[in-house]
């Protein structure tokens, strides 16, 4: 048996460890794969935008090049009085459409009229041959082109049609189209999207930093493709530092920023008509920590499980054994029978002596019935892993809410701030270690001794933890300890378990109204301290009034409670020799009222 505990205990480790390893990979995966198929959406829906965008305005130059003043202009280039006219117009169209630019240029590229004949940054009289979009309209063609422009310096998608008179090509209408109002749609939300060319460089994000900058390396040939079109005019191109990678189907890309990166799920769409590849960058921080949080929950649940299992595999073999003791000590007392039967005839004192032994039979009996009496009693500590995964729910969420934070601030280089969340963590761990102790104790009279406790230090450690929860609801807290302090007979971690479960039920109760103000207070009545905590919420319903208390009750839906805290704060407050009531207030809502015997001597600690 020896042999085996310490094989057990070396094997343990690594077999923990090993699935922790692969469990880590399984849930990292299937959370990667939850996360593609939310981004893939954000993917269809902005490249479904974009293309809806381009497409109102794609057959409206060659409508325009059919207008009878254009196709005139485009014959008599020189008529001032005509160009006037033109100019106009097309100011008019412009407005209406609500587009960019429009405007007209000659076989020789110089523009003749515009929209924005009459601004400062007026396209007539300005050379636009070198541009794609002129060239392919000049040959006959539908043309498409996205550049920086040369003289408005505003990013635009061009549509260029070709004006045609009779069988000749006097000109090229252009179309330009703002694309700044899809752009601004994308800053500030949960993906970062951004749209490349085919030389990998950022035409449009929702974050500005990347702009002009390349997801490709910047090749010669690439800036010399990039350079003959004067895409970018004169803007400053450069390589966003990148770095790829893959994991089973994801494609994976870390983008360095100073002295931190980030990595992203990324998700790419190209489109054809526009020579566009939209991207999708989905955080992977947030996968990870739940596939993290998974297999830490897995672990502990099957650490959990194991408990169980030896808790019942000692029980049985201790059954076992006292059964077997039983069965030895009845074969003996049958011996001892058979011999004193037989003796019976000759010595009436050795009668007596059996009657004796038999009277200490007996006895040992009671005794091993006492012995399965208590052993029953221990197999219902098995039944307190549903209250302890409970009670670690809320300094788990805390203690999470310090890692990411901690993650964060380590990453911006304030590593002093990360050190106090680490601490805190810490902290965190030790109460639950505490909590664990007393949980083993709540099936039967707690040992320890109570002392002393400043209900000032409770408070504030209580604050810690229901923090998180109280912002996830959108609730604040008044807090009211009067002038002096009021310390009671109790146990400090305890206590804050029963104010951290009576304020979560009141976050609960005020989630989602309008008046989601909670208050604490605290004061003292005669030989007894009273805690007070309120909130303006539905109250509690004479229905369920007597069995609130009860253990596994609870009017919240289904997996959102295990309908212990109450029944374990009611049992905890009446082992410090106090009272837990609930109450409807006359103006709405609930009151808890917590009465505490009073300690007014701090010089012995209770042991906690």
């Amino acid at each position: 048996m020896k042999y085996r505990l310490i094989l057990a205990a070396i094997l343990l480790p690594l077999v923990v460890s090993a699935l922790a390893w692969q469990g880590n990979a399984v849930a990292t995966r299937s959370y990667l794969d939850e996360a593609s198929a939310q981004a893939n959406t954000a993917l269809r829906l902005a490249v479904a935008a974009l293309d809806g965008h381009l497409n109102r305005y794609q057959a409206l130059p060659a409508l325009i090049a059919d207008h009878d003043d254009i196709q005139e202009l485009a014959t008599r280039p020189r008529d001032r009085r005509l160009r006037e006219a033109v100019n106009a117009y097309l100011k008019d169209i412009n407005s209406l459409l609500k587009s960019s630019d429009i405007y007209v240029i000659t076989p020789d590229g110089d523009t003749i009229a515009a929209s924005n004949y009459d601004g400062p940054t007026s396209f007539v009289g300005q050379n636009f041959s070198y541009r794609p979009y002129f060239q392919e309209a000049l040959q006959g063609r539908q043309s498409r082109f996205y550049a920086l422009g040369t003289t408005s310096l505003k990013r635009g998608y061009y549509f260029g049609s070709p004006i045609r008179v009779g069988d000749d090509i006097r000109g090229v209408i252009v179309f330009k189209v703002d694309i700044e109002s899809i752009e601004a749609s994308w800053q500030g939300g949960e993906y970062k999207i951004f749209v490349s060319d085919p030389e990998g460089i950022v035409f449009m994000s929702g974050t500005p930093e990347w702009l002009y900058a390349s997801v490709l390396p910047l090749t010669p040939e690439r800036l010399a493709r990039t350079e003959t079109s004067r895409r970018y005019a004169d803007a400053t191109l450069r390589a966003l530092p990148v770095t790829r990678g893959r994991l089973t189907d994801h494609d994976l890309m870390t983008i360095a920023s100073g002295d931190k990166s980030r990595e992203y799920l990324l998700l790419s769409q190209h489109m054809a008509d526009a020579d566009w590849t939209v991207n999708v960058l989905t955080d992977t921080a947030s996968v990870r920590t739940q596939a993290l949080t998974t297999v830490i929950a897995a672990i502990l649940l099957l650490c959990l499980t194991g408990l169980a299992a030896g808790i019942l595999w000692q029980r049985r073999a201790r059954l076992n054994e006292r059964i077997s003791m039983q069965a030895e000590a009845q074969a003996e007392l049958e011996r001892r029978v058979d011999e004193r039967t037989a003796d019976l005839a000759r010595v009436n004192v050795q009668i007596e002596e059996e009657v004796a032994e038999r009277r200490q039979t007996e006895q040992q009996l009671r005794r091993t019935q006492a012995d399965l009496i208590q052993a029953g009693k221990l197999a219902g500590l098995g039944q307190m892993s549903a209250a302890l995964s409970h009670e670690f729910n809320q300094p788990l969420a805390a203690a999470k809410t310090y890692a990411d934070s901690a993650v964060l601030l380590i990453e911006r280089g304030r590593a002093d701030e990360a050190s106090d969340n680490i601490r805190r963590i810490s902290g965190l761990v030790d109460r639950m270690a505490a909590i664990s102790r007393h949980l083993r104790n709540f099936a039967r009279k707690p040992n320890e001794k109570l002392g002393p406790v400043l209900i000032e230090d409770v408070v504030r450690d209580t604050m810690e933890i229901v923090t998180v929860r109280l912002k996830a609801a959108a609730a604040e807290i008044d807090i009211d300890l009067g002038p002096s302090p009021l310390v009671v007979r109790a146990g400090s971690v305890r206590l804050q378990q029963v104010l951290v479960n009576v304020i979560s039920n009141a976050a609960d109760a005020v989630e989602g109204l309008d008046d989601r103000h909670i208050r604490l207070r605290a004061w003292r009545d005669g030989d007894k301290v009273v805690l007070a905590v309120s909130d303006r919420g539905p109250g509690v319903s004479a229905a369920i009034a007597e069995r609130i208390f009860d253990p596994f009750f609870s009017t919240k839906g289904v997996g959102k409670g295990l309908g212990l805290g109450l029944s374990i704060s009611y049992n905890i407050v009446k082992d410090f020799g106090g009272s837990l009531v609930a109450t409807n207030l006359a103006e709405g809502g609930a009151e808890f009222r917590i009465e505490l015997p009073v300690a007014d001597d701090l010089g012995q600690e209770a042991a906690e």
